[in-house]
């Protein structure tokens, strides 16, 4: 270990031995000019190929997001299968999601898929175009929570879908939003008469979110509660 030490010390500190060591370098180099080469066009080549998908990803970006326009407003109307499948001259969310899978838009047309999956009723299907969505988008990102949690409410799977609720709660958290995924959450925890853990998220509105439209409900669930226990 001494040994190690010194000659490290000795690198460092003995421009004798820093010089020896590049002159090292330098006659490797000058031994082996194919190899360098070789190192040199694989660096350009990986460069080139992720300059090359970053530039294939913006153009699929921009198509898939023309492509959408006409299927959001299908799903605006309330037009689920002109938006999930499209109507012969307009793609649908499904199709979006096939053809630019890499996209953001295709991202978001999951989210779509998810949310019109649920509206049909198909709630384990939703759940995993919910899933497959991501954002860091302040709404879109909670408001899947939130959705994911729907499917479990509609289950009575409610000790799930509270957890979602809670997540949609607690993703960027707001006074705009989250109260009313809190409200949610509270309501799941009634349904598991898990009395104890909705009065607390009832609380968490009550004293971090007074302002809030949900505040006074919040303080009515939570007496109403009280009284009953």
């Amino acid at each position: 270990m001494a040994k190690k030490e010194e000659h490290k010390h000795e690198l460092l500190e003995n421009p004798e031995a820093i010089k020896h060591k590049l002159e090292d370098a330098e006659n490797w180099v000058e031994s082996n000019p194919k190899t360098m080469i070789g190192i040199g066009v694989a660096i350009l080549l990986i460069v080139g190929a992720y300059f090359g998908f970053q530039y294939y990803k913006g153009t699929q970006n921009d198509a898939a997001q023309k492509e959408m326009f006409q299927a959001v407003y299908y799903f605006e109307q309330d037009s689920l299968e002109l938006a999930l499948n499209g109507d012969g001259n307009n793609l649908g969310f499904l199709a979006i999601i096939d053809d630019y899978g890499l996209s953001d838009a295709a991202k978001l047309a999951n989210y779509y898929t998810g949310a019109i999956y649920l509206k049909q009723g198909k709630f384990n299907v939703a759940r995993l175009y919910l899933e497959d969505f991501s954002s860091s988008d302040l709404l879109v990102q909670a408001r899947a929570y939130s959705l994911i949690g729907d499917t479990y409410m509609e289950e009575e799977k409610y000790e799930d879908a509270a957890k979602y609720y809670n997540k949609a709660a607690n993703y960027k958290s707001n006074k705009y939003f989250s109260p009313a995924y809190l409200m949610k959450e509270a309501l799941a925890y009634e349904k598991l008469n898990q009395n104890d853990k909705a009065k607390e998220v009832y609380d968490k509105i009550i004293n971090e979110f007074w302002e809030s439209a949900e505040y006074q409900n919040a303080r009515k669930f939570k007496a109403r509660l009280e009284s009953n226990s």
